[in-house]
């Protein structure tokens, strides 16, 4: 995988999403051309509508990433991604023959977007058919070495064997721990130099996967297999790169302490995503104000109560703050206190459940961000009463309060809607990677693919 601004994107999908690039700018410029054929005009220079191509491309790159085009799935099923192509190419021709719309001119036109949002789609497909197939095998995944043959060895494993893992295992070296739960593992005293064995198998990186380090770790291998070239990584580490979570099985406080993150370097991106955060907010209140209305008003004719949900939340800090939603339970749905939501939750009304279905209910959030109690990126808040239990059930649970709360977050565009201490556990594991890991880049990352999650649901109770 390629680091960029502290978040992890994985080889293949770079490479397809440049591939993806120069196919888009062809697809625009091929339809400039045919169009300018058709009506008897000089198509003219390519310099002169390298303004026009950018735009195409650059906007028709944004959705696909907005709508999960390069997600697992529809990297690895055809269904899925011509799905979301259609989608994404579509969004991105109304949204460009807007512009068109509102700045007519030579740039957009609509029937040029026509002729390119079915080239693009042509294009991409085959791009998909083609070079996906060889992005898919083990020539594009890195080759790992595993020391340890235990159950952290063997949890490697399942994730290698999971869609669209980026890496292979080239072996795995049981390194004296007890009986090995990785049956194909070859001991360490049957490899004589072990930087040779590691050169000889190709392998671009090595994977501390031990149960216990003390004595068990070659530090003098270690060494030479590092000065020759290959990466050397601990266990936690590795999980955190390829999963986009920080694992609590094996987390412990040095290894948050001493590895990369929570930088000082933050305090100038937090000032610039809280200038985001008023812009936005300001921008979005006014335009989603006739809807928010319109929707209090579907809920007041539905159902007896008030159109507005408000409950106290932890937010930044600890420090408790109230929350504006749309409500879209009964009035008495907390009557015996809190509780998680259930699957067809029988509190919920017949206009809750669109609202929470297209997360219409959270638009009045918008106006907590405006008050700087909450952002648009950030974990999600909780009730005190669940954040009580949580604290004393997970560890590190206080430590996602460091970071402001978010109406979308990188738990929430990752796992499902979570109703039980285990599905708290795993945002959490999402919620400290984000806490640790933050950066204007992912804000926006996530902010895009908030949109697949509100075009197709995951969850939504």
């Amino acid at each position: 995988m390629i680091r960029l601004f502290k978040h992890y994107v994985p080889h293949a999908v770079l490479l397809l999403g440049l591939i993806d690039l120069v196919l888009l700018f062809l697809a625009g410029d091929l339809a400039w051309t045919l169009r300018a054929g058709q009506i008897g005009m000089d198509p003219g220079r390519l310099a002169d509508r390298m303004g026009m191509l950018a735009g195409f491309c650059g906007v028709v790159l944004v959705t696909m990433i907005a709508v999960g085009v390069y997600g697992a799935d529809a990297l690895r099923l055809m269904r899925f991604a011509a799905a979301r192509l259609l989608v994404a190419v579509s969004l991105a021709t109304i949204v460009l023959a807007f512009v068109d719309f509102l700045l007519p001119g030579q740039t957009f036109w609509r029937s040029t977007l026509l002729y390119a949002m079915g080239g693009a789609i042509v294009l991409l497909m085959l791009n998909r058919l083609i070079v996906g197939g060889i992005l898919g095998g083990a020539a594009f995944r890195r080759r790992v070495l595993v020391l340890g043959a235990g159950k952290r060895a063997l949890r490697l494993k399942a994730l290698q064997e999971r869609p669209g893992s980026g890496f292979i295992i080239v072996g795995y070296i049981g390194m004296g721990e007890g009986a090995p739960a990785v049956q194909e593992a070859i001991q360490r005293s049957a490899v004589h130099d072990l930087s040779r064995f590691v050169a000889n198998l190709g392998a671009a990186e090595v994977v501390l996967a031990l149960e216990e380090r003390r004595n068990a770790l070659p530090l003098k291998d270690l060494l030479r297999i590092k000065t020759a070239g290959v990466h050397v990584n601990d266990f936690s580490s590795f999980l955190e790169r390829e999963t986009g979570r920080v694992d609590l099985d094996t987390l412990n406080p040095s290894w948050l302490i001493f590895s990369d993150g929570f930088s000082s370097g933050r305090a100038v991106s937090s000032v610039a995503k809280r200038i985001f955060d008023i812009a936005a907010s300001l921008l979005l209140l006014v335009l989603a104000l006739p809807l928010i209305l319109l929707f209090a008003l579907l809920v007041k004719l539905d159902s007896r109560g008030p159109a507005f949900f408000r409950q106290t939340r932890v937010g930044l800090y600890g420090e408790p703050f109230t929350v504006l939603k749309l409500r879209s339970m009964r009035t008495d749905a907390e009557k015996d206190g809190a509780k998680w939501a259930e699957k067809r939750d029988p509190r919920v009304t017949r206009v809750g459940r669109f609202i929470r279905k297209v997360r219409i209910d959270e638009l009045p959030q918008v106006w907590t961000v405006l008050k700087g109690h909450m952002s648009f990126v950030g974990p999600r808040p909780e009730v005190p009463r669940f954040v009580e239990d949580l604290e004393q059930e997970l560890p590190y649970y206080a430590e996602r309060h460091m970071v402001k709360p978010g109406i979308t977050g990188w738990a929430q565009i990752n796992y499902p809607y979570g109703a039980s201490v285990e599905d708290a556990r795993a945002k959490l594991e999402y919620d400290l990677y984000y806490a640790k890991n933050y950066t204007p880049f992912l804000d926006l990352l996530i902010l895009l693919q908030t949109v697949r999650v509100i075009l197709w649901p995951e969850g939504a109770r």
